[in-house]
């Protein structure tokens, strides 16, 4: 997989992160012109597995300690199971309004790498089946692909499984 930039694109503080440390990836821009797409939606514009597109949630407990979750867009997190994972009684997710000033990306644009500092991340074991998946790169419309391991690196991650299935999808 080499790396690949598409000139337009301007580089966010997640895929300068990915360049500095050396991690081959590839950018993956869908237009959002016509409003914001879901997550399965936007892998099907993308002609990707939506097993293999992975969204960034954040979640935050009772004492105030954040948490990142990233899971495929296929599936929803199950906040006992993160919060089990995380060794906390409750965890919830972070209201989207704090979501910019907590991590420094906005929603839908939210990157497992590079937020404003660094925070406990769980990515579903669910990866472990690709040898890469794809997440956000720090904007809305704009994903990267790495393999599992480098992203479990970078973002200094645990994978345990946090997910369940989402009915009808």
């Amino acid at each position: 997989m080499a790396k690949k930039k598409d000139k337009k694109t301007d580089k966010t503080n997640a895929v300068r992160l990915v360049e500095a440390a050396g991690i081959e990836y590839v950018l993956r821009e869908q237009d959002i012109s016509k409003g914001f797409l879901g997550g399965v939606e936007m892998a099907k514009m993308l002609n990707q597995n939506p097993k293999q597109v992975f969204k960034t949630l954040v979640t935050v407990s009772s004492s105030g300690e954040h948490f990142v979750c990233v899971i495929p867009v296929d599936r929803e997190l199950n906040l006992k199971k993160a919060a089990r994972h995380f060794g906390v009684k409750k965890v919830e997710m972070l209201l989207s309004r704090k979501l910019l000033e907590t991590t420094g990306y906005v929603h839908g644009g939210c990157s497992p790498v590079g937020m404003k500092k660094p925070f406990p991340t769980v990515i579903d074991d669910s990866a472990a089946d690709f040898e890469t998946i794809m997440v956000s790169a720090g904007k809305v419309g704009l994903q990267m692909e790495l393999k599992v391991g480098d992203l479990l690196e970078i973002t200094r991650a645990a994978m345990d499984n946090v997910t369940d299935e989402i009915d009808g999808i």
